[in-house]
């Protein structure tokens, strides 16, 4: 009988990947608070990083849940918690469901619109891992998903939609499409197999590092104007500069003939983007 242990499930959520999305859930933040003039709040901040970590953690572990079959026949991860016996399916659901209701109850305490939008965020966080099987733009649904942090953390301060936490989240869409096609490389034969859909599948390895090429491209413009539109200080370019020229280097490590170096291109590299991102942001807001 599988244990429990903080760390299998730590493991399985990969939570030290969190560091993708959660800086932009404390930019939308600090920018609610500086486009309203509002105190900072440490508990509603709080709220706020805790609403990301339980969706994702609901997110990653029904990835999982709902791609155990084939992780159990996939060469590359086979040896993940559920198919290799470390968590059970039926333990990997109930904490799906453990987190998802601890994100809906933490929007309670935040404010009315988040409450009522959290069931749509759960199923659309829940609902990307199926759509491998049906749509090969499934790396632009995960965007979506990952998207919702800015525009959520905006929604907590504020109570309304506003096109400045918007661009954060059309950015983070075509960042994250654009290195999830870049990750979905190592499995594009697998994929085929099964017959899933990925880009890498339906438009083959060249033409799919092109395309995210080209996704990239669009995001760093995208992510350029909210700096414009707020008139922010030169470390917000430095910050955005960084980040754009990680996503160069990143697709300078993956060649469609050697995919030996993808774990560094999509963790690390993307890892240090949105921190490095961040921490200009951050020394934009109190300059």
């Amino acid at each position: 009988m599988p244990k429990f242990t903080l760390l299998n499930y730590l493991s399985l959520v990969k939570f030290s990947h969190t560091v993708f999305a959660l800086p932009f859930a404390i930019v939308g933040y600090f920018t609610a608070v500086k486009m309203t003039g509002t105190n900072f709040d440490w508990s509603l901040f709080a709220k706020v990083i805790l609403c990301m970590v339980f969706a994702r953690n609901a997110a990653m572990a029904f990835n999982r849940y709902a791609d155990r079959n084939f992780d159990k026949i996939n060469p590359r991860t086979f040896v993940r918690e559920i198919p290799a016996g470390i968590i059970s399916a039926k333990a990997a659901l109930f904490f799906v469901i453990i987190n998802a209701l601890l994100f809906i109850a933490t929007t309670w305490y935040i404010n009315k619109i988040c409450f009522y939008l959290s069931p749509v965020a759960i199923i659309v966080i829940l609902g990307y891992s199926l759509t491998k099987r049906v749509t090969a733009l499934c790396h632009f649904i995960l965007g979506i998903g990952l998207s919702l942090s800015p525009l959520g953390a905006f929604l907590a301060v504020t109570g309304y939609f506003h096109i400045i936490p918007s661009l954060f989240s059309l950015a983070i869409l075509f960042w994250v499409g654009g290195f999830d096609i870049i990750y979905a490389l190592q499995d594009d034969d697998f994929d085929r197999s099964q017959k899933l859909r990925s880009i890498p599948v339906i438009l083959g390895r060249i033409s799919a590092l092109n395309l995210s090429r080209l996704i990239h491209v669009i995001a760093a413009i995208v992510l350029i104007i909210p700096g414009l539109l707020m008139h922010s200080s030169n470390f917000y370019f430095i910050g955005w500069a960084v980040f754009a020229a990680l996503l160069v280097y990143q697709h300078s490590l993956v060649k469609a003939d050697d995919l030996s170096k993808v774990n560094l291109a999509f963790f690390t590299t993307n890892g240090i983007a949105s921190v490095t991102f961040l921490s200009f942001y951050l020394f934009d807001y109190f300059s």
